[in-house]
């Protein structure tokens, strides 16, 4: 309920739609029809739920506020790469991208107005924070895109704006509404939370009743060179960190991707990888490197060479560690990792 006493319709779960019906005198299964109409078929005007009746459709609009992100900007990349920036009901403006793998297409779903964590290398943090977004907003982004897309969208990742597990009650409200069966029905394997290290987060997750991936941005393998790049391990170290991904591991069975942005001369020196693949000795994650990309707050950070970055390619493979080089997608457009930032 907020504060106009108006229910928020994404707000709800099934149970509420039909605790709600039930108030009302209405059948349960309304609650399936209305859920099936937002979710499936992306109608947000209840005057065009079809299989209700004139009454109910009017009732529901006078009551259930069904409130979207208004797009102000869609921007293209050269490799198909979607950007979107989303105004939201009190003014604040996120953005969130759609990345195209040929096969398949990729949400990459913000978390929260900025973000508190002031990591050196990201466009988001230099930004600071305003508020985390509601379970609806970020309902609310993926809806909306798929919309747009004109198709499913049948991958979220949780690497927008934002660090998630600081908003850990809205991400887990909103992602049992997209795996229920009889809302969205987004499957657990496709759904990744990224986090930056918050540890009370991952262990959260570990116990979470639905199965989601983890993937960890770790940028530095020892505490020194971590400080400097993500303040945030000045609160959770990376022996605490590495503690609670084994409690993850142990606890879903998943595997866990690491994702790692080669920063020229910071921290894309091959003994590095050493010392990555002794942090994480035991856990057989997957390593996600990420050439740097450019951000306006920190011009004196560059991407590393070619050169460097297959001598950090190559000290991985000699431990027999597996690895990808990730392929650049959305850079000419804002739109790659650590990039997305918005005002008011």
């Amino acid at each position: 309920m907020n504060n106009n006493n108006f229910y928020e319709a994404l707000e709800l779960s099934l149970n509420d739609w039909k605790t709600l019906f039930a108030n009302w005198n209405e059948p349960s299964f309304r609650a399936g029809q209305v859920c099936q109409w937002i979710y499936a078929k992306k109608v947000f005007n209840y005057h065009d739920m079809s299989n209700l009746s004139k009454e109910l459709r009017t009732k529901l609009s006078e009551n259930i506020l069904l409130t979207m992100p208004i797009m102000i900007k869609q921007q293209k990349s050269q490799d198909g790469t979607k950007k979107f920036l989303w105004q939201l009901s009190d003014g604040n403006r996120i953005e969130s991208v759609l990345l195209n793998h040929g096969g398949h297409k990729t949400a990459c779903i913000s978390s929260q107005v900025g973000c508190p964590l002031g990591c050196v290398f990201c466009y988001t943090g230099a930004m600071g924070f305003s508020r985390n977004l509601t379970r609806s907003e970020i309902l609310g982004q993926f809806l909306m895109m798929e919309k747009v897309n004109g198709s499913d969208i049948n991958n979220i990742v949780f690497m927008g704006m934002g660090e998630p597990l600081l908003n850990e009650n809205n991400i887990f409200a909103a992602i049992r509404s997209l795996n229920d069966k009889n809302m969205r029905n987004l499957g657990a394997r496709h759904i990744t939370i990224s986090t930056s290290g918050i540890v009370p987060g991952i262990e959260d997750l570990a116990d979470f009743e639905v199965p989601l991936r983890l993937s960890l941005s770790l940028h530095a393998p020892n505490d020194a060179l971590r400080n400097k790049l993500m303040p945030v391990n000045k609160q959770y170290n990376l022996q605490k960190l590495v503690n609670a991904l084994r409690h993850y591991k142990e606890r879903t069975g998943e595997r866990i991707t690491i994702e790692y942005a080669l920063i020229d001369r910071v921290n894309d020196a091959p003994e590095y990888a050493y010392e990555m693949a002794a942090l994480l000795d035991g856990l057989e994650p997957y390593i996600n490197l990420i050439p740097f990309n450019t951000v306006p707050s920190r011009p004196d950070l560059k991407r590393s060479s070619e050169s460097r970055i297959k001598e950090f390619c190559a000290a991985l493979a000699s431990l027999k560690i597996e690895y990808e080089l990730r392929r650049e997608k959305g850079s000419d457009i804002m739109a790659a990792c650590g990039q997305l930032a918005s005002s008011k």
